[in-house]
């Protein structure tokens, strides 16, 4: 209850037929755990449960495509199951609350997580709590219209998103689109077949001209987006995770530069940190959301 994780373990995630297995597969895993260490249930503060969905404080689940689930109340199924008290929020927010509690962002009470990977997540923590919203969808800072003008579309049907331009996938789109209009530049891009955010971010370090433009224009897009989110929030703390945060403080110093640029003076000096938990994040964040 200190926040040590002591064991982890994984196990299939099977979704077919609606996903009707995924918590009976997860209670059954637990009961055998508990079992084999000798821990009694009367032992267990709870369960925490990370839903790839929107999902509320009182644990209903807002539809998870992922798992193949419609709408369920899938911390009191959990319970009735297993017979442990237990705690579901949404995979992104309990990342946050990971990060707030025990990683990058530990020691502030208010902060706001960012996860840059295959799309843009992001969880909100305000006074050490997750803020859900009324339908479980507060935080799905990647589909906020970031450019009007944008004529593709996004995953989620609209266009213009943040996680367009900010994602992974996104940055390799500002990649292509960069090297399109600059077909006579020459550089460490130009010589790759396919173009990853990592290359970019490698030869950006290595002071690549090209690079260093879509770095900044990448950070331009995302750091006037934080500054908008910053004025509503007024975070702490701003903590940075998913893959693409692996790039490490060349991102870090290249966003916070370009947010300082559109904040407003209150919010101009935020915490920029790193996540530092991993994959991990969700669980720590699961345990401090049933503590």
């Amino acid at each position: 209850t200190d926040g040590t994780k002591l064991d982890s373990y994984e196990i299939p995630t099977r979704t077919e037929d609606g996903g009707k297995n995924v918590l009976p597969d997860v209670s059954a895993s637990l009961e055998n755990y508990l079992k084999e260490k000798g821990i009694g249930k009367d032992q267990v503060e709870g369960i925490g449960l990370g839903v790839p969905g929107p999902t509320t404080e009182d644990g209903i689940v807002k539809k998870c495509v992922n798992l193949g689930w419609g709408i369920i109340n899938a911390a009191k199924e959990m319970e009735n199951l297993i017979g442990i008290p237990t705690r579901a929020g949404n995979d992104a927010n309990v990342a946050a609350l990971g990060e707030q509690w025990k990683g990058g962002a530990s020691g502030y009470q208010n902060v706001v997580m960012i996860t840059l990977g295959t799309g843009v997540g992001s969880g909100i923590i305000i006074g050490g709590k997750i803020v859900s919203g009324a339908d479980g969808a507060a935080g799905e800072f990647g589909h906020v219209c970031v450019n009007e003008e944008e004529e593709e579309a996004c995953n989620c049907g609209h266009k213009g998103c943040l996680e367009q331009y900010a994602s992974a996938t996104g940055i390799v789109r500002l990649a292509k689109r960069y090297m399109e209009k600059h077909p006579g530049e020459q550089g460490v891009l130009y010589n790759l077949e396919n173009v990853t955010a990592k290359d970019v971010f490698d030869a950006a370090k290595e002071s690549d001209d090209a690079a260093l433009a879509i770095v900044d224009e990448f950070a331009d897009i995302l750091g006037k987006a934080l500054a908008t989110l910053t004025a509503i929030l007024n975070p702490e703390a701003i903590v940075i995770g998913g893959g693409v945060s692996k790039a490490g403080e060349i991102l870090l110093q290249a966003v916070r530069e370009k947010y300082r640029i559109y904040a407003i003076d209150a919010t101009k000096d935020t915490v920029f940190c790193l996540a530092t938990l991993g994959n991990d994040a969700g669980i720590y964040g699961c345990a401090g959301m049933m503590l």
